[in-house]
């Protein structure tokens, strides 16, 4: 993610709130998957 990036999404019709609320999103989403990956948590049988 860059600068351009994030005029490309405003002219998409993005809100600064919507890229900020988005990115928080993406980024908690991929933490959290490390944390898990990190400490061997195992898929559900759903998730398989």
């Amino acid at each position: 993610m860059n600068a351009e990036d994030v005029v490309s999404l405003r002219a998409l019709g993005w809100s600064d709130l919507e890229i900020h609320d988005a990115a928080q999103v993406i980024a908690y989403f991929n933490y959290i998957n490390r944390i898990a990956d990190g400490l061997g948590v195992d898929l559900e049988e759903s998730m398989i």
